[in-house]
Order: C-alpha cells, then structure tokens, then sequence
C-alpha cells in the first residue's frame, strides 16, 4: 500500500457525506496504519482509481472511496450526468428507479437530488420496482434520460448505477462514445466536493407509471382475448429475493391467467439473497428451492426472474435430471422466443441477436423469410438494431416487445413464454416437446458455457493475451479452421472476442465478462442426422466434448 493511497483514504474520510462508510473507512485506516494486510490491501484497491463508467454505467461492491459504489460515487456520477444532459439539450428530463439491493434506495434518492439541483427535472418511481418499470418509464414520460439503481444478478455486497437516454435513443442503455462523454465530465465533477453540490427535491412519480406497464405487458399475451386463459400448466415462480413479485402477479392477473405459486422463502425483496450465494438464475444451486417446491405441488413449469427481473429462467420436467427438472439455456429459450416471433411476423422485421448467441435464430429467421442481424455482446446493442421485432442474447435477455421497451424485460419475456406454454399444453404438448419440433424443422442447436471466475483481475487479459498469441490448432478431435480476433477491424472490431471456428461446423468464442469477473467460453455445436431426439443427443454431446478439451486452456 502506498502512501499516496493512505492519504487519500484520510482525505476520502474527511470529506465522507455518509456517517456509514465514514466510519467504515476510519476502521480499515486505522487497521492499515496497524498493519493489517487485509485492510492495506482494501485501501489499496479503493483508491488505485475510480470506478469505471462504462456502457452499464456504474457497477461495484459498496464501500469507501473512488473505486467503489457509495454514496459520494453516486452523487459524483449524478452530477457528471447532468452536466452531460444539459449540454446535450436544454431543460432536460431524467426517470430514476431502484430495486432492491442494499442501499439502492438511499443512492437513488441521492441521484435525484443532485440532478434536481443541477437544473434537470428529476423524477423519482414511486417505490422500488424492476428494471424493466424504468425502462418503460423513460419512453413512457417521454424523458431525456433514465438511471436505474441496480447491480441486476451480481453477488450481494455490490449495487450499481445503469443509465438509458431517451428522445431519439428511444429508452435504450447508453453506447460508446456516450460512456466517455459522460465519464469525463464525472471526473470534472469529482473535482467540487459533494457537500457543495447543489441540490433540489425531485418529483415522485404517481403509481400511473407502474399501471401503464403492467398494461402494455399484458397487451402481449392473447390471454384476455380468450387464449389460452385459465387452463396453462401449473407454475412455480421465483424473483430470486428480488422485485420481480408484486409486478408478475399483476401482469398475469390482467392476462387471465392462474396465479403462479411463489416460493415463499425468496418471494421478497431482500438485499442479503440469503438463500442463493449469487442471486444469478443461471449458478448452479439458484433454482434449488424452486425446483423442490415445483416437485411438492406437482408443477409442470418453472419460471424465475432475477432479482430486478430484465432477466428470464425457463425450467421444465425431466425424469432424467437428479432433481427431475431442467433448466432451458438461453439459447434454448432464446429460440423458442424466436421462433414464436418468427411466425407471427409475417414476414416483416428483423430478428436479432448478440454474436456470442446460438446461430439457430439465423436459420430461423430465414426460413420466415426474416433478416437476421448478429450484433455486439450486451443488449445495449441489441435493442437498437432498426425495425426489430424480436432480439435476445444467451445470458437470459429477451426482448418481446420493442415497441414499449427497449431493454430485456424478464417479466414481458414471462408472459409470452407462458402464453407459448399454455397454447401447447391445450393441445397436449410442451415447451420441451416443442424444442424436439425445432429440431425436426431447423436442426439441433446446442450450446454451452464454460466460465472462469477470477479474484486477480489481471488474470483475465492474460488468459486472453494467452489465446491470441498461442490459439489451439484443434479442439476436441477437429481441427480449428479459423481463429479470429474480432477486436480486430477486418472482423468488425466488435470487442475483445476470440472466435474458433472448428472443422465439423462447431464454433467456441472466448470473451471476458462484462459485469462479472469472469472469463466465459461459449461453444456452439449442431446436428441435422437422424430424427430430432439424436440430432439434441449428438448436438449436445459435441458441446460436452469441447467443453472439456477448452477447460485446460483457461488455466
């Protein structure tokens, strides 16, 4: 630890607006000072630099200093914010939400007051509410901006700061060069303390919002025309102790459908997630409770949301599973989703999805006479795509219905999967079932993921850096045809992707995580031989194949 972090630890603490982590940092100070290697190493950390303002914003473990989520961070960003509105065009408007996590209601709070008093017309939702609400919202109160309070599926120590941009951006999560924009004048900012800050009382907006939405969500659903209505399968249901409850049972309560049985033990909000060690649908262990209650009430359906409910996961029977259900990938959803898209488009419109999602939504697409388009990862990009009517991305984002949000939605997402459910339970079928019909028609798509989770950051470039320099000739008994950089131009400078395209039409493309830290593999592999049950068994067994050969390349 140097003495510059130490100093700047003192002055942090001097100029600390929050009793809390004032107090907080004092105890790691003195402990640093005492020699503490655990507190040397925290202070280290929290003041080698500030928390990066990216494309989702702000996201971090809340804590003391620069480098992590607090109150001074929040304010700081709030004001870097309104100074960016302001320049972009006069009295501009901003929706603000907050889930929740812990201190997201108090952050939000902060966030209003600071662009209130910075000349922007703040307005507050009315309590704490999903993602999806704010995304709406933004679009719905023709707003210039939107920042949601939220760190979405991360582990329960961190809290986040997402931003949208309305007007023309039609309510969709911010891009490059925007961040920069807006991280720039964040650091002007930081340069007055916060104390100093002018602040002003934001509005709070009525509960019309919230009506709105759960409106237009189940507008999507043909359930209050008379289909499918009250005769779908029997679901269990799970916001993951997060905000997804109160907004699900209103939307299926408006659409006709049966109630969904909740699982009482997450059924809240409830910032600790005591039940799960990451509040992420997709970790192994997250859908535990919800499968054993699905057993208990003789369920046919799993539906879970994550705790600000952007995010979907889709589980269903499987005799052959330890606890006898499945949990669908995204890719599976994805395509179901797609599919259902597809056959209502008649021909008009574009499907899409991030490049790191199955290629199957391609040939779907194509066989409904509809353009494809393969976008950037994050659903920043994919909710922008011109004349979408369909987008998703692996990671359980989906997005049904452009036309009012422009962000994966968990809960719109939840209704046409129920709807899609429900018409093939009235005609004696399922969704798995339906996955096999797919098959039949387009192929079997499988995928998988491999993921390493890291606690030394600088592992994660050197992986990469590892795999640029030394790509592997084969993987799992095929030859690698092409090993493609994408941050390069002549593939589209699209990020930091590697792509392993294999000789048997496989394909394994390597990235680091964008929110988590985490270096992901996602391996792609189909089958067109033999009828649909063999085509998922060789499809599936060739994703299993590479995943083991990838493994050793992580370490």
């Amino acid at each position: 630890m140097s003495t510059d972090a130490l100093a700047a630890a003192r002055a942090w603490a001097a100029a600390d607006i929050d009793d809390g982590t004032r107090a907080e940092l004092e105890a790691t100070i003195a402990a640093a000072e005492a020699g503490d290697e655990a507190a040397m190493a925290e202070v280290a950390d929290a003041f080698r630099g500030r928390l990066q303002f990216g494309t989702a914003g702000l996201r971090g473990a809340i804590a003391p200093g620069p480098n992590r989520m607090n109150r001074v961070v929040v304010q700081q960003a709030s004001a870097g914010l309104a100074a960016y509105l302001l320049e972009r065009r006069p009295h501009p408007s901003i929706v603000i939400g907050w889930d929740g996590r812990r201190g997201s209601e108090v952050f939000a709070r902060d966030a209003a007051e600071v662009l209130a008093g910075a000349g922007v017309r703040a307005v507050l939702l009315p309590r704490l509410l999903p993602t999806p609400v704010l995304a709406f919202a933004v679009r719905h109160l023709g707003m210039s901006a939107g920042v949601m309070v939220t760190a979405s599926h991360n582990p329960p120590a961190d809290n986040g700061f997402k931003v949208y941009l309305g007007d023309e951006d039609e309510g969709s999560q911010i891009v490059p060069p925007v961040d920069g924009e807006i991280a720039a004048l964040i650091e002007r900012a930081a340069a007055t303390p916060v104390a100093d800050y002018p602040r002003g009382e934001p509005e709070i907006a009525g509960d019309g919002v919230w009506h709105a939405y759960v409106e237009s969500t189940a507008a999507i659903s043909q359930a209050d025309q008379g289909l499918p209505g009250a005769t779908g399968p029997r679901v269990v249901y799970t916001p993951l102790h997060g905000v997804g409850l109160e907004t699900v049972e209103a939307v299926l309560e408006r659409t006709g459908f049966p109630p969904v049985i909740p699982v009482p033990e997450q059924a809240r909000p409830d910032g600790a997630f005591p039940t799960v060690d990451f509040p992420n649908p997709e970790e192994p262990g997250a859908l535990d409770l919800a499968m054993a209650l699905a057993t208990a009430e003789q369920a046919e359906l799993i539906l879970a949301n994550d705790p600000d409910a952007d995010r979907l996961a889709v589980a269903v029977p499987d005799d052959a599973a330890p606890t006898g259900w499945r949990m669908l990938s995204g890719n599976e959803v994805g395509l179901l989703l797609g599919w259902d898209a597809a056959r209502s488009a008649r021909g008009q419109g574009v499907l899409a999805a991030s490049i790191v999602s199955s290629p199957g939504l391609g040939t779907i697409a194509e066989a409904h006479g509809l353009e494809f388009v393969q976008t950037l990862t994050g659903f920043k990009w994919v909710s922008r795509v011109p004349g979408l009517v369909y987008g998703y991305e692996e990671a359980l984002g989906y997005l049904v219905n452009p036309g009012t949000v422009r962000d994966k939605d968990g809960i719109s997402a939840l209704v046409r999967v129920l709807t899609l459910a429900s018409e093939l339970y009235e005609r004696g079928s399922s969704l798995s079932e339906e996955l096999l019909a797919l098959a039949a028609e387009f192929g079997a798509f499988e995928s998988g993921q491999v993921s390493v989770r890291v606690t030394d950051l600088a592992r994660i470039p050197a992986i990469m850096a590892r795999l640029r320099a030394e790509p592997p000739a084969e993987l799992a008994g095929a030859a690698v045809t092409a090993a493609d950089d994408l941050a390069l131009p002549e593939h589209g400078s699209v990020g930091d992707i590697l792509r392993f395209t294999l000789a048997d039409g496989a394909r394994v493309m390597v990235r680091p995580s964008g929110t988590e830290p985490k270096v992901k593999v996602y391996i792609d592999a189909t089958s067109t031989e033999g009828p649909p049950a063999q085509r998922v068994r060789a499809a599936r067994a060739r994703v299993a194949e590479i995943a083991e050969a990838v493994r050793p390349l992580l370490d």
